[in-house]
């Protein structure tokens, strides 16, 4: 399985860079659309929808919204859906606090995780799109809030099979652990203190940057979370099989979603990234 997740990761890398430095704002932001309705089909079938008519009307509604969003090209909606999303984690949060809520396969339990996904979603669509656009190194920007999760995903791997004792969320997934999450502010703090030097940030700002790659992390720890949740709740080991060796793209993107509003409110605030 090592192998497989390995070669499979490999394969990825490439297409991922390609997708991030490549093209324009407006092809990525087609592109990250895309790929998220593939998260918004897979979201639905943890969700309980069995319906494959219902189904295809979510992603229908899902790219409705992001038609809408891009159309006006107005950052200030961007930057505002980003922010929902923002709320949404906090409330997110309270949710693995009660994990048992939302647990029965009811009807109105499924409505609600069907919002949720929306929220999981859209903002961060938006907040991929906000931070790509940025002036004149977005893609570089882009690149840099995906390392953070990927440095923090490593650095929570290491630290948590080494020195990992105390559990983080043993109801909800027995694998985490807190020396997990204290790799992973270490990991992903050198990633943003090298890659914020290389993008020109020399000033006080460099700390503020790692500030808010410590808040990033944390996002991205509840989305990996809140994933594991729905999967609890759907008896399901994995959201999809579309990566062999990783499962589906939920359970790949779990921390992004939650970890670029985020990232993206945190450079607004460090006035790296304008939504004029």
């Amino acid at each position: 399985m090592l192998l497989q997740r390995t070669l499979t990761a490999l394969l990825l890398i490439p297409l991922a860079l390609f997708i991030i430095l490549g093209p324009g704002t407006p092809v990525f932001a087609a592109i990250v659309a895309a790929a998220f309705l593939v998260g918004v089909w897979e979201w639905t079938r943890l969700s309980g929808l069995a319906s494959t008519a219902a189904r295809v009307a979510m992603l229908v509604l899902f790219a409705l919204i992001v038609v809408g969003a891009w159309w006006p090209h107005d950052p200030r909606l961007l930057g505002a859906l980003a922010a929902v999303g923002v709320l949404w984690w906090l409330v997110a949060c309270a949710w693995l606090r009660h994990f048992a809520f939302g647990a029965a396969p009811t009807p109105e339990n499924r409505r609600i995780k069907l919002v949720a996904g929306l929220f999981v979603m859209v903002p961060a669509w938006a907040a991929l799109v906000l931070i790509h656009r940025i002036a004149p190194h977005g893609h570089w920007w882009t690149f840099l809030g995906l390392a953070i999760v990927w440095a923090a995903d490593i650095g929570a791997y290491f630290a948590g099979r080494f020195l990992g004792k105390r559990k983080l969320a043993p109801q909800i997934s027995p694998g985490k652990t807190w020396a997990g999450v204290y790799g992973a502010f270490v990991a992903a703090a050198l990633v943003v203190g090298i890659g914020g030097w290389l993008l020109g940030v020399h000033d006080a700002r460099l700390i503020g940057l790692i500030v808010v790659a410590t808040f990033t992390v944390a996002a991205s720890i509840v989305g990996d979370l809140i994933e594991s949740l729905m999967k609890r709740h759907a008896k399901m080991k994995d959201s999809g099989q579309i990566f062999p060796g990783h499962g589906g793209l939920l359970d790949r993107l779990d921390s992004v979603f939650a970890a670029m509003p985020v990232f993206a409110l945190g450079l607004w605030l460090l006035d790296v990234m304008s939504l004029a």
